[in-house]
């Protein structure tokens, strides 16, 4: 594991490109990062995520009590959030709250990003859900988002912006990117006529690429897709592709898969 100075210092680059790609205005947005049992660190409140420095960030413990750092900064208003994924989902490392305008549009407009249309996104992610609205800063927010820690790793908050979970800080970030790349492609197939689906058969493909990729993280499956032989949380069922088609297509996809999953830093 990196050291917690390192940790910090992906932190502020992370929260640098959140601010430059517009993710987030302002002070808004936080990011945190799991290094213990009880020990997290989190982004200060009140500071632009773009100008932070490793000094800025503050070691909280479960109950988002300040341990060390920051000065006299107090952690992100909304510690809460964070800290609630990390008691549901033991294998979170890092999560990251922005508002990228595109993605934070379909939240207000309260529609999801669930169709099956991106390859790299049902492989990365499945589907993007709504979490109900709540008040920034308090239980209502957590509790909202809880609902849908078991089967998702990313998910868009009502009225509010995108939350996203990972093994690390830059993956949490990719993860976001991939949110406003699918939510700009969903917005511009719409207006163009509406979004085609894939159907079930090229689901499946796509999910046992996923399994033999070793993706880590929760996953929807199959969502909304009616015919399909899988459910929610199950292996893709066997769809009688021959070895070396699957390696083929497998080949075809794993590089794009692999960028969009922040397995790079570029």
């Amino acid at each position: 594991m990196a050291s917690e100075y390192q940790i910090k210092q992906d932190i502020c680059e992370v929260g640098r490109r959140i601010y430059t790609r517009g993710f987030v205005a302002s002070n808004d947005g936080n990011i945190s990062v799991r290094v213990g049992e009880n020990e997290f660190l989190t982004t200060p409140t009140g500071v632009s995520k773009g100008f932070m420095t490793p000094d800025m960030i503050i070691k909280v413990d479960m109950e988002g009590r300040k341990i060390a750092g920051g000065g006299n900064l107090k952690p992100s208003s909304e510690i809460k959030m964070h800290l609630d994924v990390y008691k549901h989902r033991p294998d979170v490392r890092s999560v990251v709250h922005a508002h990228p305008p595109t993605a934070t549009a379909f939240a207000v407009a309260g529609i999801p990003l669930d169709k099956p249309v991106l390859p790299e996104i049902i492989i990365s992610l499945g589907a993007v859900p709504i979490a109900k609205y709540g008040t920034p800063s308090t239980e209502e927010i957590p509790l909202a988002v809880r609902e849908y820690l078991d089967k998702y790793d990313a998910v868009l908050l009502e009225n509010h912006g995108a939350l996203t979970m990972g093994t690390d800080v830059y993956n949490a970030f990719y993860k976001m990117e991939s949110i406003e790349h699918f939510a700009k492609v969903s917005l511009a197939a719409r207006q163009l006529g509406g979004e085609r689906e894939l159907p079930c058969p090229e689901v499946e493909k796509l999910l046992q690429i996923r399994e033999k990729l070793g993706v880590s993280g929760r996953h929807p499956g199959c969502v909304d897709c009616g015919a399909c032989s899988i459910s929610v949380g199950e292996a893709p069922a066997a769809t009688g592709i021959p070895e070396d088609e699957l390696q083929e297509i497998i080949t075809r996809v794993t590089q794009r898969v692999l960028t969009s999953l922040g397995n790079r830093k570029e």
